[in-house]
């Protein structure tokens, strides 16, 4: 990685490219619109004068007669002796009776014409008398009638779905004061990034906390979609913040529109948008959620018009237009993008009823199943044109991580039904295992990154979301091996713990090396940096639910007091730039993934496990819980999507 602007920016996530709101600016147009209405009105009138005046002209028989469709009618010649006259081997009937019809349909016609040209011409007439303002009033109520009948279009009725079993909602209250004040304190961070938002970035995708002001990247596109709102819904709900998840709702009821001319990625937007509205759905119960959803996922669907199936990292709202990164590969689909959709596609075609969104995913996971893996690993990057690998790059980290993560959540979230992923996931982690993880020089278990190859000692922030997955994915391993794989989760954690512990802010940074005397630091500056990023505290949650070692809580707590400390500023949290300095700079983002991940996991690390329980809910890759589908409560079993 080059530089801090391709690198990933949330939870499981690829490199965006930083190319601005919109590659094109937007022209001005030459007229006004209501001036542009009279002259369409003045047109029309000349042209239907015009039209009219060609029927008024007198009839001769040296003008060739407009063709009305009225033509004699010419058919084969059978018999001429019923007074009619032989032409060159046809007839034509009743000459003299049928020109007198001809004549009466003329004239009937022009007097029809005559009339709609005059009414046309009043109409005119009278628009032309009334003032600039009441035409623009008029145009504004038609386009109103128009944006109406849109909004009852996409707001069908969906069909009655019975709800999973919701488990868990509203618990989790420690009895341990110690711990109890400082889940308090993670609530109360919570509302100072909601309340700096709600003040200086109300409906912007994210908040600049020092400018104090909106901000947003092109993984949005160039419209104001309130990422902020839809990822931090369900951080609101469980942490009892009900007003505040209640200006959410409400802003988005009002103002979150899907039919913009804007370039957003499908990726993205599927696990914080989708993600986000889903799980605010499940725990609030309020339709607008699932309504919303729905709404976006299939402006979505366009993006997998592609001659494989795979879907294009960037889609048009508005056009249905698709196309990739150009940095990826020759244009390449990224794995950790189209591989990230199977758990809310299912959750769509379930409260739908409609097997588009299962099918499509499923569609993926036959084709990636057909494909050799060099070394049964999956290469980051697949031509969506030729369905071939591109560069052999495998990584658990960025452009990689989510697809094996929800490998194992497809199995999970199907009330660990769906073993055909779970074997995708046993064969893909035993690959890891004997080719990417390693130990260090000084001990350390590190997960690596193969390219063309060779292994590079090298893990990313992002990478350490994996201690939480071989955890949660122990139970239900092949070969009896939970205890190696919960081992092996326990031992990412540590070495991530020591990538925060060895920097100057107890954070951890982008990038960290295993080389030579190298060991959990970053050693490039532009590695060096922390965004709030969630994946490490993520890790430590999994593991204090699985082992309930006290350590994970105490970790939790160092990073969430370094967040308190360095990150936090009047208008909200900030990212910085050298974790290594004592003294460091601001990115001045306050990421979305912030409210939505690394607040919520640390909530959760100081709850009691009946908070959110993992045996019924399942946590996307951007934390957003949706529940298990359990066949014995649900319509499962008789959905098209499943059988």
């Amino acid at each position: 990685m080059t530089t801090p602007a391709l690198l990933p920016l949330s939870g499981r996530r690829l490199p965006p490219l930083n190319l601005g709101a919109s590659a094109f600016p937007h022209h001005r147009a030459t007229l006004r619109l209501s001036e542009k209405f009279i002259l369409l009105l003045i047109l029309s009138a000349f042209i239907t004068l015009c039209f009219g005046a060609f029927f008024f002209l007198p009839d001769s028989s040296k003008h060739k007669r407009f063709d009305l469709g009225l033509e004699d009618v010419l058919i084969p010649h059978v018999d001429t002796s019923k007074g009619g006259k032989n032409l060159g081997g046809f007839l034509i009937h009743g000459q003299g009776h049928d020109e007198h019809r001809h004549r009466e349909e003329e004239e009937r016609l022009r007097n029809k014409i005559r009339a709609d040209h005059e009414k046309a011409l009043e109409e005119a007439k009278e628009k032309l008398k009334k003032s600039r303002d009441e035409i623009q009033a008029e145009i504004q109520t038609e386009k109103n009638k128009v944006v109406q009948e849109l909004k009852k279009k996409d707001s069908k009725p969906l069909p009655p779905v019975p709800l999973p079993n919701l488990i868990g909602i509203n618990s989790g209250e420690p009895a341990d004061p110690d711990i109890r004040e400082k889940r308090n304190k993670i609530k109360e961070m919570m509302k100072h990034a909601w309340d700096n938002y709600r003040q200086y970035g109300w409906g912007h995708n994210e908040l600049k906390p020092i400018a104090r002001k909106g901000h947003s990247t092109n993984i949005f596109g160039n419209s104001q979609m309130g990422a902020t709102i839809v990822d931090a819904l369900d951080t609101l709900y469980i942490m009892g913040l009900h007003d505040e998840f209640r200006e959410g709702q409400e802003w988005i009821d009002k103002n979150l529109d899907f039919s913009v001319n804007s370039e957003v990625s499908v990726f993205e937007v599927n696990i914080r948008f989708i993600g986000g509205l889903l799980a605010a759905y499940y725990l609030s119960g309020q339709e607008v959620f699932k309504i919303k959803a729905v709404q976006l996922a299939g402006k979505l669907l366009p993006a997998f018009n592609t001659p494989t199936g795979i879907p294009w990292a960037m889609v048009n709202l508005k056009s249905g237009v698709g196309r990739n990164w150009g940095w990826a590969s020759a244009g390449s689909s990224i794995l950790a993008e189209f591989g990230t959709l199977h758990m809310e596609f299912v959750h769509l075609s379930y409260l739908t009823g409609d097997p588009v969104y299962y099918n499509k995913v499923m569609h993926i996971r036959k084709l990636l199943q057909k494909m050799d893996r060099p070394n049964g690993l999956y290469p980051n990057y697949l031509n969506p044109r030729t369905g071939r690998w591109g560069q052999h790059h495998t990584s658990v980290g960025g452009l990689g991580d989510s697809f094996y993560e929800y490998l194992l959540k497809a199995w999970l979230m199907s009330d660990k039904m769906d073993t055909e992923a779970r074997k995708m996931y046993d064969d893909a982690i035993e690959a890891i295992e004997k080719h990417l993880v390693r130990k260090s020089n000084g001990g350390l278990t590190f997960i690596g990154e193969w390219k063309n190859g060779h292994l590079e000692r090298k893990m990313g922030h992002l990478t350490c979301f994996a201690g939480g997955m071989f955890a949660l994915g122990a139970d239900g391993s092949r070969d009896d091996k939970a205890g190696h794989y919960l081992q092996l989760g326990a031992e990412i954690a540590h070495t991530c713990h020591e990538s925060y512990d060895r920097t100057a802010l107890k954070l951890g940074p982008e990038a960290f090396k295993f080389d030579g005397g190298a060991e959990a630091v970053a050693v490039r500056q532009n590695e060096k940096y922390y965004i709030l990023r969630p994946e490490v505290i993520e890790t430590y949650w999994y593991m204090w639910r699985f082992t309930h070692d006290p350590k994970y809580r105490q970790w939790g707590w160092e990073a969430a007091q370094a967040i308190e400390k360095y990150c936090r500023v009047s208008g909200g949290f900030s990212g910085v730039k050298d974790v290594y300095s004592s003294s460091p700079t601001y990115d001045d983002v306050q990421q979305s993934f912030f409210l939505a991940e690394t607040l919520k996991y640390l909530y959760l690390l100081f709850s009691n496990d009946d908070l959110l329980p993992l045996d019924n809910w399942v946590f996307n890759t951007e934390a957003h819980p949706l529940p298990v589908l359990h066949l014995a409560n649900t319509t499962l079993s008789g959905n098209p999507a499943y059988r």
